[in-house]
């Protein structure tokens, strides 16, 4: 019983599978030093160009070269073979070749007699030229491209790896997509690398098929002249035609392979297959064809020409021509044809009605307006990919700032500029810009080689200099050290980056509320007792409000709540309780200013400002006693402090007492709007603080 499980186990489908390949190898190998018959010679060279012919039908059905990254293996296995081949034929040409044409098998018989005639003068040329095409056309130049291929890739890998990071912290793809991202680029580098030195197989094949052609003739003359007797003539005759044979049975399929490596090497796009490439970029232009029609028909007529050949090309190029032009023209009349009955024609409104409520449309929330060329990039129907970009964007900002905005609705806008867009809050405008589809965006990061050749401009999300670039000029843009990103994702990035700026605003008394009934399924009673009893609704939005606008995420509603409960029944003003909630953020807030570090390098004031400040509030209660001189030295000083703090790598926060924190926040922002003033009550006792600058009165 056990043996007949062990005998399953070991004939299963994928066991098989996994001994395929060593049995190959091993076989290949037994070649060189096992005499073969002759029938099994005989099958083995069939299947080598079979093998060859599948190998390049493959390649030609490939979209990108990772889809056949085995390939420079395959490479590796079928040089083996054909050398194996060449050992073995040759044992049997020099052990069996006297007794006829046919000594070695049928293959290399016909190889030798029926393509070139059985002329050993034009059988040597033809070995010779199809040689000299496969070591130094094809192979050469597809080595060359896997080269610079292999080089590009590897100048390309910083950039493209900052583009996955650029991606992955704008919440367009999540950690599994940019792991499989990274992996893809790392193949492609091996993949390019691996084809560089596989190539030399081929080269060395070719050059040991002429070694081998050489060697053959020779020790066919001594065999034949000293061992069986044979005229120096007839010896020369017999073996040199079944080396011929042996020589052309082996370098066909070689050049069939060489051209496969060409063709995997030389891909450029993965749109589809080599042949629907060529048929839409060749033969999609009528005005092509018909010109060429002219220019053949032309040739034609010249005398000593042979006219019907010329003519006859000529009058099919314009026959396919002229289908190809009637059926662009019919392209646009079918897609009207194709169109629903209401789209096509309107309904004509029956008569003027009285104005409704109906007639009052809600402001959008969050609006995205677009050109008329940016309407593929949302329509649905053309599986738009700013779309799914749209929807990652919102999953991740409810992942990482605590509650779920609105969503964004899309709509075309004819008085736009073709290429703009605009985004808007509440049905004003908050930020726009340009994207060009099929174009891409190369953003200098500030450490760049050199300018990029084409149209300049700005990154609309950050302001860095960036440049507009056809997609081949991708991997030179990567190799200086540019982030390259496409249309879609320069639109989503700046909304993403509008909406993070604006969460305050986007966090209405709806959103409030579902955000509580979220929280309600997992601690209903907390919500009760604080929600309506203990501080309104709108209180409470307030205070979420003023937390989002310092960049605050209310992920950690547990601990606001538990705060606002023990505090909203003696304190009602939202200013105070964000105050006090702050300071029960304070882990979390120094966590995100200052991760991992036990030490927090921030600025803070000068004694007797604070003094002076101190006093302002709380005489005027809102700051309004500080006189202009003193306002304006305080913006310049920190400003000044705060980009000394920004060159150190530091981020800019200004350390201040919870008295001050509110005003200074306010009062600071507008100027430095990187700037994060911390109250001292906000810092955990176990870091430590060190002053990096000090705020003065002057």
């Amino acid at each position: 019983m056990n043996d007949t499980l062990d005998l399953r186990t070991l004939f299963a489908p994928e066991n098989l599978r996994q001994l395929a390949a060593p049995l190959l190898i091993i076989m290949v190998l037994s070649m060189m030093v096992l005499p073969l018959p002759v029938f099994l010679l005989d099958m083995f060279f069939t299947f080598n160009i079979a093998m060859s012919v599948m190998v390049m039908l493959v390649a030609m059905y490939t979209r990108k070269p990772l889809d056949f990254s085995v390939f420079p293996t395959v490479l590796l296995v079928t040089t083996l073979l054909r050398l194996s081949l060449n050992v073995a034929s040759t044992r049997i040409v020099l052990l069996e070749g006297h007794t006829g044409p046919d000594a070695a098998g049928k293959v290399i018989q016909a190889f030798g007699h029926f393509l070139v005639g059985g002329n050993t003068t034009v059988g040597i040329v033809v070995f010779v030229i199809l040689t000299v095409i496969n070591f130094v056309v094809i192979t050469k130049g597809a080595g060359r491209i896997a080269e610079v291929g292999a080089r590009f890739t590897l100048d390309a890998m910083p950039g493209k790896q900052m583009a996955i990071d650029a991606d992955l912290n704008a919440g367009l793809i999540d950690d599994k997509e940019a792991k499989r991202r990274r992996a893809d680029i790392a193949s492609e580098a091996d993949f390019y690398g691996a084809m560089d030195g596989a190539s030399k197989f081929v080269r060395g094949d070719a050059v040991a098929g002429i070694l081998i052609l050489i060697i053959n003739v020779i020790g066919g003359l001594i065999v034949g002249v000293a061992q069986h007797s044979m005229a120096v003539a007839e010896a020369g005759q017999r073996y040199t035609l079944l080396t011929i044979g042996d020589g052309l049975v082996a370098q066909i399929p070689a050049l069939i392979i060489s051209v496969a490596a060409g063709l995997v090497v030389s891909r450029v796009g993965d749109e589809g297959d080599i042949g629907g490439q060529v048929g839409r970029q060749l033969f999609n232009n009528p005005q092509v064809m018909m010109l060429t029609a002219g220019i053949i028909g032309i040739l034609g007529l010249i005398p000593g020409m042979p006219n019907l050949v010329f003519l006859l090309l000529a009058a099919g190029l314009a026959t396919l021509g002229w289908f190809k032009r009637k059926e662009l023209l019919a392209a646009p009349t079918a897609a009207r044809e194709g169109e629903p009955e209401g789209a096509a024609a309107p309904e004509v409104p029956p008569e003027m009605q009285d104005a409704s409520w109906n007639d009052v449309q809600p402001v959008d929330v969050l609006g995205l307006e677009v050109g008329y060329r940016l309407i593929p990039m949302v329509d649905k129907a053309q599986d738009g990919e700013l779309l799914k970009r749209i929807r990652g964007l919102r999953k991740k900002f409810a992942q990482e700032v605590g509650f779920l905005a609105s969503p964004v609705h899309i709509r075309d806008n004819l008085e736009l500029k073709p290429n703009a867009y605009r985004i808007t809050l509440k049905g004003v405008d908050i930020g726009q810009g340009e994207a060009f589809p099929g174009q891409f965006l190369a953003i200098n990061p500030g450490r760049v080689a050199g300018p990029m050749p084409g149209r300049e401009t700005r990154d609309p999300a950050f302001g860095l200099q960036a440049f507009w670039i056809d997609g081949g000029q991708r991997e030179q843009a990567h190799a200086l050290g540019y982030t390259v990103v496409d249309a879609s994702t320069v639109v989503a990035t700046h909304l993403n980056q509008l909406v993070l700026d604006h969460a305050s605003e986007l966090l209405g008394r709806q959103e409030t509320q579902a955000l509580l009934d979220h929280i309600g399924r997992d601690q209903p009673k907390m919500i009760e007792e604080l929600v309506p009893k203990v501080i309104s609704l709108g209180a409470l939005q307030r205070v979420l409000q003023n937390l989002l606008e310092e960049g605050i995420n209310i992920r950690d509603m547990r601990t606001i709540v538990e705060v606002l409960a023990d505090n909203a029944g003696r304190v009602s003003d939202p200013s105070e309780l964000t105050t006090l909630v702050r300071a029960g953020l304070g882990r979390s807030i120094m966590q995100s200013l200052f991760p991992g570090q036990a030490e927090v390098q921030v600025m803070a004031l000068d004694p007797q400002l604070e003094r002076i400040l101190l006093q302002a509030v709380s005489g005027g209660g809102d700051g309004s006693a500080i006189e202009p001189g003193l306002a304006d030295g305080l913006l310049k000083k920190t400003a000044e402090l705060a980009q000394r703090q920004e060159d150190m790598g530091l981020p800019p926060v200004l350390l201040v007492p919870a008295q001050l924190r509110m005003l200074l926040s306010r009062f600071l922002r507008r100027a430095v709007p990187s700037l994060k003033v911390v109250a001292n009550s906000e810092v955990p006792e176990n870091r430590t603080i060190r002053v990096t600058g000090l705020v003065g009165a002057s």
